[in-house]
């Protein structure tokens, strides 16, 4: 079968997540990576749960960020083990359970060798990552006859109808800015079933999921603290200036807040 996932380097930044954008020791990344946490677990964890994930699975979590899916993982679905692996494991420092095992290392790194996974999840990952076609094929040969490979990545949805807001603008903004920056596409997201069938896994399925975009919520917060951080990669681009991004900030704080925002793609398939 002819792979959908030609990928090709024009117009991507070659750096990447955690270096020239949203580096770990900043001191409000922790509660920028935990906002988004707020707003996408509860999505996440009931398809885990449905995947059924439990007692007797080795699990690997790739881009374990703060580690709290790794933590429901290990309290509440009791799996066996949990392989937490991350470019920066600092924030997973804290998470002292015999049954989870903390991997300092880039998936990109052609020599990771972690054996064999009845679970694989990966959220807001590969879409940061050139080489994510590749990166599919490979996760999917980690699994155990019987696993599962769930990835998560967003979608945008954008208003027909809206091309002009200060929200429009930084949004579209800030997409351009992480792909000539770091790399990050989204527009091959959707293909990810089709992806999934052609690594010969079986009961493909996939599901959209927009969390509310309500002010004062994690998601917000999450959001006007992506951007705030992003300021000068945004402006650079030459879609919007400081004044546009100051009011695109306020206005997720304000009542008036009422967007569609991007959503989570979640794709599921098993290994025979």
């Amino acid at each position: 079968m002819a792979s959908r996932g030609t990928e090709s380097s024009e117009d991507f930044g070659d750096g990447r997540y955690g270096k020239e954008l949203f580096e770990p020791e900043h001191p409000q990344e922790a509660e920028r990576i935990d906002a988004a946490a707020q707003a996408y677990d509860p999505i996440t964890l009931p398809r885990l749960r449905a995947l059924g994930v439990g007692p007797g699975r080795r699990c690997l979590e790739v881009g374990a960020g703060t580690g709290t899916v790794a933590r429901w993982l290990l309290d509440e679905a009791r799996v066996d083990e949990v392989v937490a692996l991350d470019r920066d494991t600092t924030a997973l420092a804290g998470l002292g359970d015999p049954r989870l095992k903390v991997v300092a290392a880039d998936i990109t790194d052609e020599s990771l060798r972690p054996g064999g996974f009845d679970l694989i999840h990966a959220r807001f990952v590969l879409m940061h990552l050139p080489e994510r076609r590749r990166l599919i094929s490979r996760l999917a040969h980690w699994l155990n006859p019987g696993g599962w490979l769930l990835l998560g990545d967003a979608v945008e949805l954008p208003d027909a109808l809206d091309t002009s807001s200060v929200y429009r603008r930084t949004m579209d903004a800030m997409w351009q800015a992480l792909k000539s920056t770091i790399g990050t596409d989204i527009s091959s997201v959707p293909a990810y079933p089709h992806f999934l069938r052609e690594e010969g896994l079986r009961s493909v399925a996939a599901e959209l999921v927009c969390p509310p975009l309500v002010a004062g919520d994690p998601l917000a917060r999450f959001w006007s603290e992506t951007w705030g951080r992003m300021r000068p990669a945004l402006v650079n681009t030459g879609r919007v200036d400081a004044t546009v991004i100051d009011e695109a900030m306020a206005y997720l704080g304000s009542p008036r807040l009422a967007e569609l925002g991007p959503g989570v793609m979640m794709a599921w398939g098993q290994r025979s």
